[in-house]
């Protein structure tokens, strides 16, 4: 420890260091889907419970879920009293990387290029999850103390619905108890531009089965009598969903809200060009969606129903007549803040009950559900962190909402009672859950030494 060394001179010194430590921890493939993988995603959680350990954390802990759950990393540091509590959240485990031939490196090892790093979870979220430990390590190996409170709470099933935390955080309230959240998880709106995320949207997913017959029937000889449940699930669908793109389920916006004025005046100074987005990012002939609303308003602030993928009857090589005995549709549904998945889910079962036709029979199944989750702009733990953004990136800190859903963002808010801050240091080409998943260096040390300033803002 040098004399009057401080965390951020730490930071910069050990930028080598941290990213060996960032490889270390890319090359364990802690796939949580591919039950192959159980024992890599145990070794990530010990990988980081470790690190934790090493830097001078107290109640470094695996905590073990149920049967076949993955452990949650925790630990803590209680020591700046007077001082608020942050809980830090990450996830280790990571998408498949499937198909492995579209990647120019090996998914699991490593590589740095043109000041990226490839790599399965480099962004999504190894990457930003390692960081918030450095931030951490700065000021313990520099300065021995944090200039707040902070409570570690790293997943492993994020990537596969996250039961053990939802269960865990249920459970355990009072272990939590902190004044708000941090996520590391998100991205920024285009390079060089420091973005908060305000707001995520919630998500209702779900199966619907639609049977008819006993069995599988001869089109020839029953057609015309038989009802046909793929037919059914079709007249359901489209009775879902109008040509208008309006969600045609009974009270379904009921509780919607439109975003304050100056939210929305906020997002028309964003740098956002509609012809690019549709030819870069959509890449089909045009946009669609509800008339009256731009494309952010109707990605970030507006709810939807989507279809994603129908199963049933003969979908082979050649002909056979058959009406199927049973046909099933995965459909979801987002929702934006007031909306109540539990509300949600019953309006949309009574839809469905009420669209089967005649001699056909459906059942819904809810998949998973989360609410939907945002954080006013005039709240003290974003206005700080908008501000330690700007002290390190030099430019003025962006408020977006994403049109994705963060489950735990939703949890942490509803159960913990406190506000959630979303900074994420990921760029819009880096390609999470597909090949050639990158994180921009320059980003790695800068989103380090952000949430460092942050820190030592809520401190003061």
């Amino acid at each position: 420890m040098g004399m009057g060394m401080t965390a951020f001179d730490y930071y910069r010194a050990n930028q080598e260091k941290f990213l060996e430590g960032l490889k270390a921890l890319l090359r364990i493939p802690s796939v949580s889907a591919l039950p192959e993988h159980k024992a890599d995603v145990r070794r990530a959680a010990q990988f980081l419970a470790d690190e934790l350990r090493g830097m001078g954390l107290r109640g470094v802990e695996l905590i073990e879920g149920q049967e076949g759950q993955n452990p949650l990393v925790y630990g803590e540091w209680a020591e700046a009293a007077g001082r608020p509590t942050l809980l830090l959240y990450g996830h280790y485990d990571v998408q498949p990387p499937d198909p492995l031939e579209e990647w120019v490196s090996p998914p699991f090892e490593p590589t740095v290029r043109d000041g990226n790093i490839y790599a399965r979870g480099a962004v999504d979220d190894k990457g930003q999850t390692y960081l918030l430990v450095k931030a951490v390590e700065g000021f313990l190996q520099a300065e021995g103390k944090l200039p707040i409170n902070v409570k570690f709470l790293i997943e492993g099933e994020e990537e596969v619905g996250g039961e053990h935390i939802e269960q865990y955080v249920g459970r355990r309230p009072e272990r939590l108890r902190c004044d708000a959240a941090l996520i590391c998880d998100t991205e920024m709106f285009a390079p060089e531009l420091p973005t908060l995320t305000t707001g995520l949207r919630g998500l209702v997913y779900t199966e619907v089965e639609v049977r008819g017959a006993a069995h599988d029937l001869h089109s020839g000889v029953y057609g015309g009598v038989a009802p046909n449940p793929l037919q059914g699930l079709a007249h359901i669908i489209s009775g879902l969903k109008g040509s208008d793109h309006k969600v045609r389920i009974p009270g379904f916006y009921r509780r919607v809200r439109r975003p304050s004025r100056k939210e929305i005046e906020a997002w028309k100074r964003l740098p956002f060009n509609e012809k690019r987005y549709l030819r870069t990012e959509v890449g089909s002939k045009e946009l669609v969606g509800e008339r009256g609303y731009s494309v952010l308003e109707r990605t970030w602030a507006r709810p939807t129903l989507e279809v994603h993928g129908i199963r049933g009857g003969f979908t082979g090589e050649g002909a056979k007549t058959v009406i199927p005995a049973v046909a099933t549709a995965k459909i979801s549904m987002r929702l934006v803040p007031e909306m109540d998945p539990k509300e949600v889910a019953r309006q949309f079962a009574a839809r469905v009950r009420k669209l089967t036709p005649r001699g056909l029979t459906s059942k819904v199944r809810v998949l998973s559900s989360a609410p939907a989750s945002v954080v006013s702009t005039e709240n003290r733990y974003l206005e700080a962190a908008a501000k330690a953004l700007e002290e390190v990136f030099k430019r003025k800190t962006v408020y977006t909402r994403s049109g994705g859903s963060i489950p735990v963002a939703g949890l942490l808010h509803e159960k913990l009672k406190i506000p959630v801050v979303l900074i994420g240091f990921g760029l819009p080409d880096d390609h999470l859950h597909a090949p050639n998943e990158k994180f921009h260096l320059p980003n790695f040390y800068r989103g380090i030494e952000a949430v460092g300033r942050y820190w030592q803002r809520l401190g003061e």
